[in-house]
């Protein structure tokens, strides 16, 4: 793990905590619980099945709802900006990007 987080220190840039900040102040707040809720809801209506919202438990492993039965990890498009971060969501992720001006996701 050293090893891993000492190859990593060198691609933390001021960009990246931006991202970072603004994801975890904005994103992570009621607003993006909003837009959460509203994918899953959007994706399961498209689909024909039933959505919910992930518990404490599921969020601690990356899982923000379930479409059906199925695991669900929502983010941000800035979420690409972090793939240099160890992290792995081993379950379907849907990116979005807020527009703004509007509230079309």
């Amino acid at each position: 793990m050293i090893e891993n987080f000492q190859k990593v220190m060198t691609k933390i840039d001021k960009k990246l905590i931006e991202a970072w900040v603004k994801d975890l102040v904005i994103v992570k707040t009621f607003i993006g619980l909003r837009f959460q809720k509203a994918i899953l809801k959007a994706v399961a209506d498209k689909e024909g099945k039933e959505f919910r919202l992930a518990n404490p438990s599921d969020e601690s492993k990356g899982i923000d709802g379930y479409i059906g039965k199925e695991p669900i990890s929502i983010k941000p498009s800035t979420y690409d900006i972090k793939k240099a971060l160890p992290e792995h969501i081993k379950v379907r992720m849907i990116l979005y990007k807020k527009n703004e001006g509007r509230s079309n996701n």
